[in-house]
């Protein structure tokens, strides 16, 4: 099967929907199908085209995947309208690009308006006769998005429903990474439910020996006899981080050995850092590579998810199978009966309390600390958690035969031989 893959976020970016995007690419092309890449220049969420890239247009070959990066407007602030503006000058020059032969062209969204352009382009191909099949893989939900974070009212957030409808009821068929996903995609977008399939977001960090959690703890300059609350990830409008600025000052307030810290980096960190400054009890560290990210993961001691207090049903953070993953208690400020609540809920990985309230933020994390065999409990539900419901290979193959299904597809190649720097980058 020729797969073509568009999407503006690609490896080796660390965060949001990159690292699954990167996965299956390589995954698909592991076993045996044509697989290749039209993506940007990695820049997120730093919002800063890293060194050794931005050339107008390169070619590269990442595990077996042939990588085309376009040069795109990268807003230094990135406002939404400037958001807006950076999708569409991607999503212009993805279409306007040659495209490979292909059975099936994959659209990710995020970026919903780059999306509408390979769609559009995709269906101008079919007036020419060329019969590529599209699928889109929904990882947020943009009208949802606009609407609980306020970004857009009124006439605007009901253009980017309109433009979401079109994308998703335009496709032949979309992914969605959860089933409250999908059920908005049916009843309220209006795609028939036939075209319409979860594949969940699974782990994409590699097994690795167990982490020596007192040398990681040194290494970050963490005491033992604090309690490191790790806020991983994106620092973005929807994450509420100004939530744990202010939980900070109440455990300054009440002298409690807790330490919060933001790890990532994204458009609120500069504002987050300057409203925290003073503050004791908060600190922020630079993304960090892999192998460091899961020592920082495994080695905090509560695992932080914190949202908008409007947020319900927009997104499942990506954080959460990394963290699942680090064998560590999650803790969630989140309202109740968000797609986050549910999650946490079913993984047993962890506890919940109401968003945008620092003392209550607080007090949850003090209640983990108070009973550290309940909280290896939660740790271990959410390994266990991660083993059977977010296994990378289920849902590759779920994808695979999705993809099969929907796309004009030629017999499946044996598998290639693995070449010298795939099984490196396996065991990395």
């Amino acid at each position: 099967m020729r797969v073509l893959v568009v999407g503006a976020n690609y490896a080796p970016e660390p965060s949001g929907n990159a690292p699954y995007t990167a996965a299956l690419a390589r995954r698909l092309a592991a076993r045996g199908h044509d697989v290749e890449v039209v993506t940007t220049h990695p820049h997120y969420p730093e919002w800063r085209v890293r060194d050794g890239y931005g050339a107008w247009s390169s070619r590269e070959t990442l595990d077996g995947v042939r990588v085309r990066r376009l040069r795109h407007y990268v807003p230094r602030v990135p406002t939404p309208g400037r958001r807006l503006a950076a999708e569409t000058s991607f999503g212009l020059r993805s279409a306007a690009v040659r495209w490979p032969a292909s059975d099936v062209v994959l659209l990710v969204s995020p970026s919903l308006f780059a999306a509408a352009a390979a769609l559009a382009r995709a269906r101008l191909g079919r007036l020419a006769g060329r019969r590529r099949r599209v699928v889109l893989w929904t990882q947020d939900l943009y009208s949802l998005g606009v609407e609980e974070t306020g970004t857009a009212t009124g006439t605007a957030a009901r253009a980017v429903r309109a433009v979401e409808r079109a994308v998703a009821r335009g496709s032949d068929a979309v992914v969605a990474i959860h089933d409250r996903f999908a059920a908005h995609l049916v009843h309220v977008l209006g795609v028939p439910a036939e075209r319409v399939t979860t594949v969940r977001n699974w782990t994409h960090l590699a097994e690795r020996a167990p982490t020596d959690r007192a040398a990681a703890r040194r290494a970050l300059g963490w005491r033992d006899d604090e309690v490191v609350v790790l806020h991983a990830g994106n620092q973005g409008a929807k994450q509420g981080l100004e939530n744990v600025v202010e939980a900070g000052r109440v455990v300054d307030r009440r002298g409690v050995p807790v330490r919060f810290v933001l790890l990532g980096d994204g458009s609120r960190r500069r504002d987050l850092e300057a409203a925290a400054a003073g503050i004791r009890s908060v600190g922020f560290v630079d993304p960090l590579p892999d192998d460091a990210f899961v020592a920082a993961l495994a080695a905090a001691d509560v695992l932080l998810v914190n949202e908008l207090a409007g947020l319900s049903q927009m997104s499942v953070p990506s954080k959460l199978t990394s963290y699942f993953d680090a064998g560590r208690p999650v803790l969630a400020a989140t309202a109740a009966g968000s797609t986050t609540a549910e999650e946490l809920a079913a993984s047993g990985a962890g506890l919940r309390v109401d968003p945008q309230d620092p003392e209550a933020l607080v007090d949850g994390v003090l209640r983990i600390a108070s009973d550290a065999a309940a909280a290896d409990r939660l740790g271990e539900a959410g390994r266990r958690y991660r083993r059977t419901v977010l296994s990378e290979d289920a849902a590759v193959e779920r994808f695979e035969s999705w993809l099969a299904r929907w796309g004009t597809v030629r017999p499946r190649a044996a598998p290639r031989a693995a070449r010298a720097e795939d099984e490196q980058a396996a065991l990395a």
